[in-house]
């Protein structure tokens, strides 16, 4: 039988209060007696907790309670550090990562072309003339190959929000990506019937509270699966690795804005392999959030020296672009897609704990990033990035979810591979009006009479996200029927989104 911790054990890894002796020997034997650990991997466990309470503090794992008695001592002014005997309990460190040798980039000034390159306008009734004048300013960029504009395309800073710009192979614009790194759209769908709803809303809405988190400073506690942390990317760059714990304790969590988690019906219209539902009228899930604070700290880092790289005119300042054979370029393209794997952890996160709520598991589920660059290559074999700023990726048979506003439906779509629209489709309604005139011209009491006749209750949320500030899904769905087709409508019933604080940015 394995020898237990005595707490001589204990007391070589550091000076642990009186008060806690108990619990760390319980705690540790339990692990031994009950657990099957090693007395090597339970000091481990415990020399890694007192490395770091605060990461232990903030996650669910076998030493949860002692890291936060720990955490909370810290706190206080009572450091308990670990020891010189400790240290060597500390699992090796990580090979560090290894970026490929290259050079930096140089700083460089360019001009634009005089003729922008063919776009595609999905739905030009419907688009103001500042996106318009956004994206042919992206199409004249020196680099830029291809692009197209969705119909819930809007002004935003760049590229337009429902901007789609292929630029050449080494390229990539971090405005043109967004501030919200791989923001991401996910449904799942229960074996429950619409009654469900009708049933048990309070359930649903006290599930939305007490399971998710909201805002510039949100972070959770439990986690369900942190394997995400553990990808090797998070060493690779120190703007990464300065990051990482932010990132931890936001993980599973929501930001402001448009972002959102809400229960609703989707109505699955006819049979279909990839979605693998039989028709019918199930509950779901959908939530729409990305890469939190860390995402946006790296688009701003990136940004800004994007833009002290490639000088452009002013009215494109913000399209500057890193060289992917650069340094810098490198790092971004690392950050940029480490952000898409942790958005899809947050997310999964968030519908783990709320399925869990229920006692359920899902039949499906659809997911899809819409801030994003991918390397691809387009139909006349030239290889390309494409920036998708607000837009969906719609290539043959990709499916992805397309939501409207708090009061009107989302749908699941199937790509047609479009090549006008660089396989691309709208990422939801779009805005007709800025969050500054929302705030200016609408009234709680409008909110409130919009809500009611929908039927939706709303959890949170403000008037810069009320319905009347978007435009009309089923225009904006019907603009694009030679890019996706419908597979499914998804209508809102319980909406949870960030308190209404106008002190805090928006996390678009």
């Amino acid at each position: 039988m394995e020898s237990l911790v005595l707490l001589e054990d204990i007391l070589a890894l550091g000076p642990i209060p009186e008060s806690l002796h108990t619990g760390f020997l319980r705690v540790a034997n339990g692990l031994i007696q009950h657990r099957n650990y090693t007395k090597e991997k339970v000091l481990g466990l415990l020399a890694q907790m007192l490395q770091n309470p605060k990461k232990f503090a903030f996650s669910k794992n076998k030493v949860t309670n002692l890291a936060q008695s720990i955490y909370d001592l810290n706190k206080r002014g009572i450091a308990v550090p670990l020891s010189e005997t400790g240290k060597a309990y500390l699992p090796a460190e990580p090979a560090p990562y290894e970026l490929d040798a290259r050079g930096q980039q140089m700083m460089q000034g360019f001009e634009l072309r005089p003729e922008a390159v063919p776009y595609t306008v999905f739905g030009r009734d419907y688009i103001e003339a500042g996106a318009l004048e956004q994206m042919k300013i992206a199409t004249s960029l020196p680099i830029s190959v291809a692009g197209a504009l969705m119909p819930d395309a809007h002004q935003g800073y760049g590229l337009p929000i429902g901007g789609v710009l292929a630029t050449e192979a080494n390229t990539v614009i971090p405005y043109a990506v967004g501030v919200d790194i791989a923001c991401r759209m996910c449904l799942s769908v229960f074996d429950l019937p619409a009654a469900f709803l009708k049933r048990e809303p309070h359930l649903l809405k006290k599930s939305l509270v007490e399971q998710t988190r909201f805002g510039m400073g949100g972070e959770v506690r439990d986690k369900f699966d942190e394997t995400v942390m553990d990808l090797p990317e998070w060493q690779a760059t120190k703007v990464i690795r300065d990051l990482k714990d932010k990132a931890y304790r936001q993980l599973g969590s929501s930001g402001t804005g448009n972002h959102f988690v809400e229960w609703g019906l989707v109505d699955v219209y006819e049979p279909d392999d990839q979605l693998n539902l039989p028709p019918g009228e199930y509950l779901a899930l959908l939530s729409h959030s990305g890469s939190r604070g860390f995402g946006g700290a790296v688009a701003n880092y990136y940004s800004k020296l994007a833009m002290q790289k490639t000088r452009l005119p002013k009215p494109a300042a913000h399209l500057a672009w890193l060289d992917l054979n650069t340094e810098e370029g490198l790092e971004y393209w690392i950050a940029m897609n480490l952000a898409g794997e942790y958005a899809s952890a947050n997310h999964h996160e968030i519908h783990h704990k709320l399925a869990k709520a229920l006692g359920q598991k899902p039949l499906a589920m659809v997911e899809n990033h819409h801030n994003f660059a991918w390397k691809e290559t387009l139909a006349d074999g030239r290889e390309v990035v494409v920036h998708r700023k607000g837009a969906t990726p719609a290539g043959s048979n990709v499916l992805g979810i397309i939501p409207g506003s708090m009061t009107q439906p989302g749908f699941v779509v199937r790509g047609r591979g479009d090549a006008d629209s660089l396989q691309s489709a709208s990422h939801g309604a779009g805005r007709l009006m800025s969050r500054t005139k929302a705030f200016a011209s609408l009234t709680r009491s409008q909110l409130n009479k919009a809500l009611k006749e929908a039927g939706i209750e709303l959890i949170g949320g403000d008037l810069d996200e009320a319905p009347m500030v978007y435009k009309d899904i089923e225009t904006v769905i019907g603009a694009q029927n030679e890019l996706v087709s419908v597979l499914a409508r998804f209508t809102p019933k319980i909406v949870r989104m960030a308190d209404a604080n106008r002190k805090e940015g928006r996390e678009d």
